[in-house]
């Protein structure tokens, strides 16, 4: 080939942060510095001028812009993208780049991930595309400076090949004559051909300073694995030839569950709130103290007529009248009366109500619209008869409600904050949560049309959203997310930042796209607490923590993911909030018919309504599939049966809780009505 060639390099960086604010870009600095490093080592062969450096946003059209430009008008010879290649929402630069090339260069496209494999298992996530547009090879590589730098240091060698081709700069039957070996010599570069004893060429080329030992082992003893479990379950890795066969975690009790994530869950923030219909559900953070008086003023508590106790029987001039309405009230002197409604205040040195039934009409007024006198019929009249003093329901500055009182939606406790004079009370936050579904053939139950081979509608989502508010929690859809590490880690990072737990459903079992424990202790840097638990159904239900945010992965299975819902998220979101307990009440109650045991603790789902006989009773809502999302229909409970074998000699034989046998039941709605 030619020597001493110079090849033109654009370089690309997409990035809407640096598009904004150029000094924030690091990347075209870096990648400046690596062709200049690259001309030092390849003197005399060839060299690289970086003629363009340009920044867009990612944005589709300016991309595309730029690489047309540059390719079709001055024919650069190598283009170069940094950025836009991963799975974020925003990440478009392959879908810009791919529809210009005329011809796709899958090679380098595995080379570039083959080389960064080799570093980080992340590199699976990165996006490239490669190839050739009018005379101009096109690259695209990672925003990061380190990702771009390792990406190019993995083909720089044969980009000058490629550059030469592309550009026709040197006749193809001269360029490869001499054969395959004369360009590695050439290029620097060598095979990674095993010899195993026939002779292979396994000379490190020159510019290489390290072998690629890639995992052929050609007969060779399969290589034992010196890791635990456990430290293969931080290995974020999609080959399915690599997958566990074995659950790494530790099975749990649902007991030892449950108290792990007590631990985990501490009181939410106290906020500040008004006292309103949405105060229903909170508890609340410190004591309240009356604000006002009630009532606030001395009242009559009967219709009828204000008076001095001391008068007795006799006729007495009306002077005025008190309704249950805000005004001025002129004074009461001694045998005087003023009509009074019930509540409203009593004049000024009034000292009892004497009922309108005790007293008679003596005379009206001229007009004959009023009452001008009336008669007291009653005798003995006691001070502050009928009277309601200021203080005697509730005194100001009294207790009303304690830390710890929860406000129900039966309206008494709103009813006493708003009657003695309190607009905001200090109450514990409740927890944000987010709840997410998983897996390619998930999709959303609005979307209209068949399904397809394999799809499956979203049942878990709009059923969690809905026990999520019924419970009185703050709920946020985060929709369905691809059985893919870059769109689950995606996803989780952003929802992360707007809510306090999030409660995803599949991605936990052993499949080959499980991948939401990987993802959360690898990309995350989460702390998995468990991830098995002896129970059906649920059996891998598993609790995480990020920093101070929680993820509760559920089962995919509908019946199995309402279930460890109220069993294991619920309580600990009643924690958060302040509940005391925070556990769903336990009831003992009649079996209703015969309960078959499993092998593993089951929680069976059934409804409990009162019984003629005043106790309760629990019938069994059918056939207890974890798939079959029928099985929660009516269901308001679920029965905590023992394993097979922990009952005693006579059940362990027979496998069953007889019918009319009391269990135990965890109450996760309101009891049914008298049946049967």
């Amino acid at each position: 080939m030619t020597t001493e060639t110079t090849y033109n390099v654009g370089v690309l960086i997409v990035s809407t942060t640096a598009a904004k604010d150029p000094s924030t870009d690091s990347a075209g600095q870096v990648l400046r510095d690596f062709f200049s490093g690259v001309n030092e080592t390849t003197a005399g062969k060839h060299s690289w001028n970086v003629a363009e450096t340009r920044i867009v946003s990612d944005d589709k059209d300016a991309i595309q812009g730029a690489v047309k430009e540059w390719a079709d008008e001055k024919q650069l010879h190598l283009i170069v993208t940094t950025g836009g290649t991963g799975f974020a929402v925003t990440d478009c630069t392959p879908e810009a780049v791919e529809p210009l090339l005329q011809k796709k260069a899958p090679g380098l496209v595995h080379t570039m991930l083959a080389s960064s494999l080799e570093i980080t298992p992340f590199a699976m996530m990165s996006r490239p595309v490669a190839g050739v547009r009018s005379n101009s090879v096109i690259v695209t590589i990672p925003g990061s400076p380190k990702g771009a730098k390792e990406n190019l240091q993995a083909i720089i060698q044969l980009l000058p090949h490629a550059c030469a081709q592309a550009a026709d700069l040197v006749p193809s039957r001269a360029l490869h004559a001499g054969g395959t070996k004369k360009l590695e010599k050439e290029y620097g570069v060598h095979s990674h051909r095993h010899s195993h004893g026939q002779g292979g060429d396994s000379s490190v080329g020159a510019g290489e300073g390290h072998h690629h030992h890639h995992h052929h082992h050609h007969g060779h003893k399969v290589p034992k694995p010196r890791t635990t479990p456990e430290q293969r379950a931080n290995k974020l890795d999609d080959s399915v030839t690599r997958r566990h066969r074995e659950s790494p975690y530790p099975m749990l009790s649902v007991a030892d569950a449950n108290a792990l994530i007590a631990a985990e869950t501490q009181a939410s923030d106290i906020v500040e709130i008004p006292v309103d219909e949405n105060l229903v559900g909170y508890v609340l953070a410190k004591d309240v103290t009356a604000a006002e008086a009630v009532p606030a003023f001395r009242a009559s508590i009967v219709d009828g007529y204000a008076v001095y106790h001391t008068d007795g029987p006799g006729a007495y001039p009306v002077v005025s009248v008190s309704h249950a309405a805000p005004g001025t009230i002129p004074p009461l002197e001694p045998g005087q009366v003023a009509r009074i409604t019930t509540g409203a205040p009593l004049p000024p040195g009034a000292t009892a109500v004497v009922m309108v039934e005790d007293t008679a009409l003596t005379s009206i007024t001229e007009d004959g619209k009023e009452e001008a006198t009336i008669g007291i019929l009653a005798d003995g009249l006691e001070e502050n008869e009928n009277v309601r003093e200021a203080g005697s329901d509730v005194q100001a500055g009294t207790v009303v409600l304690r830390a710890g009182d929860m406000i129900t939606s039966v309206g008494g406790e709103v009813g006493l904050l708003a009657s003695v004079g309190v607009s905001k009370v200090s109450v514990f936050r409740k927890p944000i949560v987010g709840v997410l579904s998983t897996g390619d053939e998930v999709v959303s139950h609005m979307r209209p049309g068949d399904l397809k081979l394999g799809e499956i509608r979203d049942s878990n989502r709009p059923a969690l959203l809905t026990a999520l508010k019924s419970s009185g929690f703050p709920a946020v859809d985060l929709g369905i997310a691809a059985d893919r590490p870059g769109a689950l880690e995606s996803t989780l990072k952003e929802a992360l930042d707007s809510v306090d737990v999030i409660i995803t459903t599949g991605g936990v079992s052993m499949g080959e796209l499980d991948l939401l424990k990987p993802t959360i202790e690898q990309a995350l840097e989460g702390t998995i607490h468990f991830g098995r638990v002896a129970m059906k159904p649920g059996k891998p239900t598993t609790f995480a923590t990020v920093g101070d945010k929680q993820i509760f992965a559920l089962p995919g299975n509908p019946a199995s993911a309402l279930v460890t819902f109220h069993l294991f998220v619920l309580p600990a979101l009643r924690k958060a909030a302040g509940y005391e307990p925070w556990e769903l009440p336990r009831v003992r109650v009649v079996a209703e018919q015969d309960l078959p045991l499993d092998p593993r603790p089951e929680f069976h789902r059934v409804f409990v309504a009162m019984r003629h006989d005043g106790r309760l009773g629990a019938t069994s809502t059918g056939g207890q599939r974890s798939s079959r999302i029928g099985s929660a229909l009516a269901a308001n409970a679920v029965v905590a049966l023992p394993a097979k074998g922990q009952v005693g000699e006579k059940r362990e034989r027979v496998g069953v809780i007889p019918k009319g046998e009391m269990v135990e039941a965890i109450l996760w709605g309101q009891v049914g009505g008298l049946v049967g």
